[in-house]
């Protein structure tokens, strides 16, 4: 049996030239082209022009780019330095995200959602977002400046968090629920222990032995970042971090330097398809008086979360440049934001309404802390030369 795999391809060219048009009125409009991808999503998705019918096979084309971006990640840390940084990243993580539960809650409650409704939107809006954060932030900084390595345990922390936080939603009693939250770090910790011992009698062997054959070190690396991120999913974990474990046990090795620059341009083709999906889910006509209340909410909590991250930092005594500049960049809700609200309305634990607002106030966060990172603080894609950094 043939599969047509030409509508795929037709979809695929309409959304790289739909976000190279948007991103070059975007670049000369001097604004982010983050934004441009997103506005791609929601002008020829399923909700627009229907040139691209479904935001699902994009978007789980898309989380390759995820994926891609955390493995990156994992080559350039040391894991004895990663470790130094948990312990404080660890205390700050869960501070903060009891402080901005509490802020959603109540603001939820004011606005009659109900209390489960209140509850599950208060966990969606705990976190950051891992690919905003991680993608606004020059790679010379991520990898070889503290900040880079403090906004990085950060981010992990939450990401753990957030996957506990559906793990929840998919089980049942409470004893259930402790019990796979002991299972899950058992597993983290387990798969962590076989892939550093994959790269010591297996992976540096092989690169030993063909080192001057670069495809193969591409190939062989990129196998063990996705041999990993299936193997994390298929037992209960997410790809990312699957991912994550695999570029860290690999980053031991002199060639990780290497291939994360051969990988970079690959990481970057997935993101276009991963910002441009959450665009097209964007459904403006289902809009209501919630969508209001998500928009309002949406700027009030990149005050709160700037702030509290700020706050959290000062705690730590870290310095007060850094302080403004990182509270600035962990400003967002998350990717996981969506995740969390779909295994709620999944468990029939979660209202229309709620997931609305969710979505509305998940998006306004982005674009808001997205224009002030990029107005503020050197990334990638700055339009201002000053703070163009790569």
């Amino acid at each position: 049996m043939q599969i047509d795999l030409a509508p795929l391809i037709f979809e695929l060219c309409a959304i790289i030239i739909s976000a190279a048009i948007l991103g070059t009125l975007f670049l000369y409009a001097c604004q982010p082209i983050i934004l441009a991808y997103i506005a791609a999503g929601m002008l020829i998705g399923p909700h627009g022009l229907n040139i691209v019918t479904s935001a699902e096979n994009i978007t789980q084309i898309g989380n390759l780019g995820v994926i891609l971006l955390l493995f990156l990640i994992g080559l350039n840390l040391q894991p004895k330095k990663l470790l130094s940084l948990f312990k404080e990243s660890a205390i700050i993580t869960l501070g903060t995200s009891a402080f901005f539960f509490l802020i959603t809650l109540g603001f939820c409650l004011t606005i009659q959602l109900s209390l489960l409704d209140a509850a599950i939107v208060a966990a969606a809006m705990m976190f950051s977002s891992t690919v905003i954060g991680l993608k606004l932030i020059p790679t010379t900084t991520l990898h070889h400046k503290h900040m880079g390595e403090v906004i990085t345990s950060i981010l992990l922390v939450q990401d753990i968090l957030a996957i506990s936080v559906i793990i929840f939603f998919n089980m049942g009693d409470g004893n259930a629920m402790l019990l796979s939250f002991v299972l899950m770090l058992g597993k983290f910790a387990m798969l962590c222990l076989l892939a550093f011992m994959g790269v010591r009698f297996l992976i540096l062997p092989l690169f030993r032995r063909f080192d001057v054959i670069q495809e193969y070190s591409f190939v062989t690396t990129l196998a063990w970042c996705f041999f990993w991120a299936e193997l994390s999913h298929q037992v209960g974990l997410s790809y990312e971090s699957g991912a994550f474990i695999a570029g860290i046990s690999i980053a031991v090795s002199q060639v990780s330097q290497a291939i994360s620059v051969h990988l970079k341009p690959l990481r970057e083709f997935f993101l276009i398809l991963f910002f441009f999906a959450i665009g097209a889910r964007m459904s403006l006509d289902q809009a209501n008086l919630y969508a209001l209340w998500g928009l309002i909410f949406g700027i009030i909590l990149v005050v709160v979360k700037a702030w509290g991250f700020s706050t959290a930092l000062k705690l730590a005594k870290e310095k007060p440049s850094m302080n403004r500049e990182l509270s600035a960049r962990l400003s967002q809700a998350s990717e996981f934001s969506f995740l969390v609200a779909y295994a709620a309305m999944q468990a029939n634990l979660l209202s229309p309404n709620a997931a609305l607002f969710i979505q509305v106030t998940t998006m306004t966060t982005f674009i808001i802390s997205t224009y002030w990172v990029v107005k503020r603080f050197p990334t990638p894609i700055s339009t201002v030369k000053s703070l163009r950094q790569d």
